[in-house]
């Protein structure tokens, strides 16, 4: 079927479906797409959740942070309320390619309940909203760079929890994309360096090493096995075993 498509990207296309068993076949239209990648990265997303959701029984949540621009932003949101409701929280930005909304991902992180909002009819919800009601592990790798780099070390600095995986990238000076030469060449320089907590100027060229380092082997990667989400797994459980996680007080008595 793939040479029939060729072509039909973003356009309706019957396509006519014989049962393998016999019987009438059935007509459906389907709009190709021209680029998978999207499609693939979702499913990547939700096995991983899936994967958190089973090993944890259902305790933890699990996001997954792409990128510091709007895509990484509009990802967080997906799934965000349903996941921080939840007793602990996995936030993977492995392979984050960095941008500008880390301070917002932080704000969001590093949000703590301080009350509950009890309506009648439906279930409670936390004040403030979206945030984490128990461990927060985060999980990085040497993909996690830029802005990617400062999330991590702003999670440590600010003690939102422990970082598990690999080391950082280490490319934090930021630089403009203003010049540009007479034959359309783009001249840029390094204008703006980063300085963090706990870390200096030292990320630049190094990255941020996490709290606990684990390592994925070729194997690991070939034989579908995921052991830094594993880790992080551990480490949240632990977590919420010396400090369950915040839940919603029964109401008072009627007097």
């Amino acid at each position: 079927p793939g040479p029939l498509l060729v072509g039909t990207a973003g356009k309706p296309v019957e396509l006519t479906i014989s049962p393998s068993g016999g019987g009438d076949p059935r007509h459906a239209v389907v709009i190709p797409v021209d680029d998978e990648e999207p499609l693939r990265y979702h499913a990547w997303v939700a096995d991983r959740r899936a994967y958190v959701h089973a090993r944890s029984e259902g305790r933890l949540g699990y996001l997954h942070v792409p990128d510091m621009q709007a895509p990484g932003w509009a990802q967080i949101h997906r799934d965000l309320r349903v996941e921080v409701a939840r007793e602990g929280l996995v936030v993977d930005v492995r392979e984050n390619r960095g941008g500008h909304t880390s301070q917002l991902v932080v704000e969001k992180l590093a949000r703590r309940v301080v009350g509950w909002d009890s309506p009648r009819g439906a279930r409670p919800s936390s004040y403030p909203m979206d945030a984490p009601r128990g461990p927060v592990v985060a999980v990085a790798n040497e993909f996690s760079g830029s802005d990617g780099d400062i999330v991590n070390a702003a999670i440590k600095a600010l003690g939102i929890g422990p970082v598990v995986g690999t080391r950082t990238w280490g490319g934090v000076v930021g630089i403009d994309s203003r010049y540009h030469l007479v034959d359309g060449t783009l001249v840029t320089q390094p204008k703006y360096a980063f300085w963090l907590e706990g870390q200096g100027w030292g990320v630049e060229n190094h990255g941020v090493d996490p709290d606990v380092e684990v390592v994925t082997t070729p194997d690991d990667y070939a034989a579908g096995r995921d052991p830094q989400l594993d880790e992080a797994i551990r480490l949240a459980l632990a977590a919420l075993a010396e400090n369950p996680a915040k839940t919603a007080p029964a109401l008072p008595e009627a007097e």
